[in-house]
């Protein structure tokens, strides 16, 4: 249960996803879940918040050296401070804008005389959001990366932060620049606060340390879970996503006629699921730490750009000529007496023939049209 709350699964499961069923929801879930874990950041930063796979070991609360034995797993060994839990943060946040969409949905399906299944849809919905915050807590405390309270306060963050976007509706019609904007001002803001509290003397980076001595297998420690790693990875989906959706890939495609269409939808959730699935095989070499997030923020960045503007503009083409040799003819009386129309409105102009009493109009996907009279 802890990788449903893996920020990192937001964007290769729930977001591919949820942009193909409502784009809508799509965006709001990046921009929440950007800024959610910029928050976590922030205040991991500011409460100096211990894991307790470590603190046992660090404590002078056990005397004589007779410390806790906590059993320790390949996801235990984290480098950031514990708290705010960044796993129930961002499973809080996200899971707040999916259930929320989903009961948006509902109710402007239903009569208002559907009151009783109204209700019995809402119990269910939260019930399940309930279900899977407290299922993600347990197994934080249960692999010893957190302490209880720090997961209570993650969810606490997350739903504050999920409940503010949904003030917020402008970030669905944000420019290129804006996106932009926010980046910079994310990563400046980061990178000032980091940057004083060095000046006094404060070193943000204190746990990197400590995780790397009582972690009890030294392959457990990796440097996507330290501060900037997550810091980066966030900036490079939100920057990813504001060219994609000011791309002209984006716009022939999802803004296009096939974007209506559900199979059209389904194909891109389907390519998309499949695709980034096979991220996970591309490793980035951790030798060099710059190097590791120049090369972390590029493949954040094409996740976005794969979903929202490179995989439906490939299905858009691979459709088109499907779409130009299909023939649909309609059959309509006119009211010309015994003349009948036949509408064919998606193949191209093939000439005209002449047969009694018949006209057929023939369009193609310019919609220009041009007449056919048949004698029958």
């Amino acid at each position: 249960m802890s990788n449903v709350g893996d920020p990192r699964n937001i964007f290769s499961i729930y977001f591919p996803l949820w942009f193909q069923l409502n784009q809508t929801v799509g965006i709001k879930m990046i921009w929440v879940a950007v800024i959610g874990d910029w928050f976590n950041l922030i205040f991991k930063w500011i409460l100096f918040g211990h894991q307790p796979y470590w603190w046992v070991q660090e404590t002078q609360i056990y005397p004589n050296h007779s410390s806790p034995c906590l059993e320790q797993f390949p996801t235990t060994c984290e480098t950031g401070p514990g708290s705010p839990s960044g796993h129930a943060m961002g499973s809080s946040c996200v899971w707040y804008i999916m259930v929320t969409a989903a009961l948006n949905h509902t109710i402007s399906q239903m009569d208002k005389s559907s009151i009783t299944l109204h209700r019995l849809t809402w119990s269910f919905l939260w019930s399940l959001f309930w279900l899977i915050q407290i299922s993600v807590c347990i197994s934080r405390v249960f692999i010893a990366t957190h302490f209880p309270h720090q997961v209570i306060l993650g969810v606490i963050g997350g739903v504050l932060v999920a409940e503010v976007s949904e003030c917020t509706p402008g970030i669905q019609t944000a420019s290129l620049s804006a996106y932009l904007k926010t980046n910079l001002f994310l990563f400046l803001l980061a990178l000032g606060f980091y940057l004083l509290l060095r000046l006094l003397d404060i070193d943000l980076l204190w746990s990197v340390p400590i995780a790397k001595n009582w972690c009890a297998n030294p392959d457990w420690i990796h440097i996507d879970t330290t501060p900037f790693a997550g810091l980066v990875r966030n900036l490079g989906v939100l920057f990813g996503l504001g060219f994609a959706m000011h791309s002209e890939m984006f716009l022939r495609s999802c803004r296009g006629e096939n974007g209506y269409r559900l199979s059209f939808r389904l194909l891109c959730a389907l390519a998309s699921l499949t695709t980034l699935q096979l991220y996970h095989f591309i490793k980035i070499p951790t030798d060099t730490e710059y190097l590791f997030y120049l090369l972390s923020f590029c493949k954040s960045a094409s996740i976005p750009l794969t979903v929202v503007a490179l995989i439906p503009y490939c299905i858009h083409m691979l459709m088109k000529p499907m779409q130009n040799s299909l023939i649909r003819i309609v059959w309509r009386v006119s009211a010309c007496g015994p003349r009948v129309t036949l509408t064919h409105p998606h193949i191209g102009p093939t000439g005209q023939r002449e047969t009694g009493g018949c006209q057929l109009e023939v369009t193609n996907g310019s919609h220009k049209t041009q007449s056919i009279h048949i004698y029958v």
